[in-house]
């Protein structure tokens, strides 16, 4: 990957000058970095369930990650990901695609949520093989997936698997413990609640470790407070970075501010910790439009389980000005990576829009953002 200089985003924005300028997409468990300033980034999002109902193509979704890399506005290139929940492109084959057809942008999942349900050794083997594909360009995202109504058919996938809702937890974290050190050690034995190894050495090994970013979204209203902690002192204690979605502004600000708290407590450096928010996006000149194309399309992708206040606040639709303003205000509160989907059946159309008229105004926002280091 050709890094940018000092003081440029991948870009071409100004950013603020500093000797100490980190990639937030490659930092690494354990890694302190004091005093240093995590240059915001914007991450694409592609959406690749949207082969099964007309959105797209297997080809265009390649194209898409090409033609995001091109534009330079884009640093990251991002995939969801579920077994029969939820079908679509499988989400490490697609990447594995992506990553011989691009060379800068870093390459992740939005989150692997069908990460309990993969055997931990062959997930980690797979992941190395698409990080050296890559040169070393991967994130993983990690999360509990489950059976909830974004799931879609989640409890019968949890059923035939053997791995209900209920109890992911631990498998969760036993299987970020087991990346790492399969990743990095030779014969592995490891006794856990769930997953148990010995003697094991897991080869390929990834270029270096890749980041494991937790994703978290416990609603408010819906659960209760310690349960959000919970999740937040997870990502604290385990994660590389936070990744979230459908939260308001100043919720997201709260809940980043708790992780980095957290982190601190904990004896980890806040500043090595990156955030994401996981957006969609419908550019358009008619803010009413733009939202109804979108509010179809996640309604053709998750099913019709959101009412118009949840979309709201997980859609940002109309005039550019508009667009990246609301963006804006999530980099003002906080998020390194602002990653995008664009809500549409256009979605070549909708990148190119946002290229030409929502980046230039955004490198402004991104280039007067608070740095990590300052937050």
């Amino acid at each position: 990957m050709n890094e940018a200089p000092p003081g440029v985003s991948p870009r071409g924005s100004r950013c603020r000058e500093t000797d100490n300028v980190v990639d937030p997409l490659r930092l690494t468990h354990g890694t302190r970095h004091s005093g240093v300033t995590m240059i915001p980034h914007l991450g694409l999002s592609l959406p690749n369930r949207g082969v099964l109902f007309g959105a797209t193509t297997a080809t265009e979704i390649v194209q898409l990650a090409e033609r995001a890399e091109a534009t330079g506005a884009f640093g990251s290139v991002w995939v969801g990901d579920s077994i029969l929940a939820k079908p679509r492109l499988e989400a490490i084959a697609l990447l594995s695609g992506i990553a011989t057809r691009t060379t800068r942008v870093k390459l992740g999942t939005i989150c692997m949520a069908s990460m309990t349900l993969r055997d931990p050794i062959l997930l980690a083997v797979q992941w190395a093989s698409l990080d050296l594909l890559s040169g070393g360009r991967t994130i993983f995202g990690a999360c509990l997936g489950g059976a909830g109504a974004s799931m879609g058919t989640g409890a019968r996938e949890a059923e035939i698997y053997g791995v209900p809702s209920a109890g992911r937890v631990p498998r969760l974290e036993e299987e970020i413990a087991l990346l790492r050190r399969l990743w990095t050690e030779d014969e592995v034995t490891f006794e856990g609640k769930v997953y148990r190894l010995a003697h094991v050495t897991a080869l390929p090994r990834p270029q270096s470790p890749p980041p494991i970013w937790i994703a978290t979204n416990p609603k408010r209203g819906r659960v209760g407070d310690h349960v959000i902690e919970r999740a937040l002192a997870r990502v604290a204690r385990l994660g590389d970075g936070y990744m979230t979605d459908a939260i308001t502004v100043d919720e997201f600000a709260w809940r980043w501010r708790r992780v980095r708290e957290l982190a601190g407590a904990a004896g980890r450096d806040p500043q090595a910790l990156a955030s994401c928010i996981h957006l969609m996006v419908n550019v358009g000149d008619d803010a009413e439009a733009s939202f109804d194309e979108a509010a179809r399309f996640l309604r053709s992708y998750y099913g019709d389980i959101f009412d118009r206040p949840y979309l709201e606040t997980w859609v940002i639709s109309g005039p550019p000005d508009r667009v990246a303003a609301r963006i804006g205000a999530y980099l003002e509160a906080g998020c390194t990576i602002p990653v995008l989907r664009f809500a549409s059946w256009a979605q070549i159309a909708q990148l190119e829009r946002f290229a030409a008229d929502v980046v230039p105004r955004l490198a402004g926002l991104l280039a007067s953002a608070p740095s990590a280091a300052q937050r």
